[in-house]
């Protein structure tokens, strides 16, 4: 449920009317903009008489929400979140992108590419040191040596981290060597997962199941958001249709509905969408129309011998010649690259 407020309203009626919601046992959340204050209303609201909120004269209307998820609606929240991670920004007219190689190999291969990236102009640097690999026989990543020489690369160019946990038992040493956490698709909806994540004060990315309906990714983010941690940022990285000639489905569609339905950044993975090289340059391009607030793109200094996902690599020659473009893109749509 909605109560909005008038925002000129004296503080001591605004304290009254927050102070009756509350002895009914509801939680609420609180926004003031500049025109209205929205009171979301989360708990059991089916016995709230909305006549009697409606009765008080600081109160403009009230609305009852359908949707399940209720801290990730934007009718909660009517303006879009920006978080700022270590002087990076992610949300409103700031486009993010996260690049780096799918899995950390060595110091001397995450250093270079992370100098590389930072000098094209990446304003994170993504890089797996666990990995969800569906053969137990493929590379399963370096753990916590790769987290280690993140670190390091961290120190040489000064980009935020953005690494992916696999399960609680790594919770801590995330939490202390990690910018930015990353929940694969896999464990969307790891439900343990997501509520110790939701403890945290570290930003986390969501990425969408490979077969998750848009209500279902959100409702994921809720879970996260409900145990205190508001700090969600998704993203798109395809789906799973019929179509087998690329890696999954880019659902460019979901960016303009995620952002309609919730206000919460959402960015785009053109690396794992197609699965192609050559493809994340036009899908890239395609997230930035779309208006999404960033791009997850994987570079490698040696894409041919990588040890995970070489086939959707740039190298970095390449993802340098693909800032340039994507900052004159970002500039068409009113968005800033840094």
């Amino acid at each position: 449920m909605i109560v909005v407020v008038n925002a000129n309203a004296p503080e001591k009626e605004i304290e009254r009317l927050k102070e009756s919601l509350l002895k009914k046992g509801l939680e609420i959340n609180y926004s003031r903009g500049v025109d209205h204050i929205i009171m979301g209303l989360i708990g059991d609201t089916r016995s709230v008489e909305i006549s009697n909120i409606e009765s008080n004269d600081i109160v403009e209307k009230v609305l009852r929400v359908q949707e399940p998820y209720k801290k990730a609606n934007r009718l909660f929240h009517p303006e879009s979140s920006v978080f700022n991670i270590l002087g990076s920004l992610i949300g409103g007219k700031n486009f993010a992108v996260m690049a780096g190689p799918c899995s950390v190999e060595s110091e001397e291969q995450i250093i270079s590419v992370a100098k590389s990236v930072k000098a094209a102009g990446a304003t994170f640097l993504r890089g797996g040191a666990f990995k969800p690999r569906s053969s137990p026989y493929s590379f399963q990543g370096m753990g916590l040596d790769g987290l280690k020489l993140l670190k390091i690369a961290k120190a040489e160019t000064g980009l935020p981290i953005v690494s992916e946990i696999m399960s609680t038992e790594m919770l801590d040493e995330f939490v202390k060597d990690v910018d930015v956490i990353q929940v694969g698709t896999r464990n969307m909806q790891n439900f343990v997962l997501l509520r110790e994540l939701g403890k945290t004060n570290k930003p986390i990315l969501l990425k969408r199941g490979m077969s998750a309906t848009i209500e279902e990714w959100l409702m994921s983010a809720e879970y996260i958001m409900k145990e205190g941690n508001e700090q969600v940022i998704l993203c798109e990285r395809g789906i799973r249709t019929f179509e087998t000639f690329t890696r999954n489905t880019l659902d460019i569609s979901a960016v303009p509905a995620v952002q309609r339905k919730s206000h919460l950044p959402i960015i785009v993975d053109p690396s794992h969408s197609a699965g192609m090289y050559w493809m994340v340059e036009p899908l890239a391009k395609a997230s930035i129309a779309a208006g999404a607030d960033g791009v997850m793109i994987e570079v490698h200094n040696s894409p041919e011998t990588a040890l995970c996902d070489g086939s959707q690599s740039l190298k970095p020659e390449k993802f340098a010649e693909l800032m340039i473009k994507l900052k004159k893109y970002a500039e068409i749509e009113g968005k800033v690259i840094g």
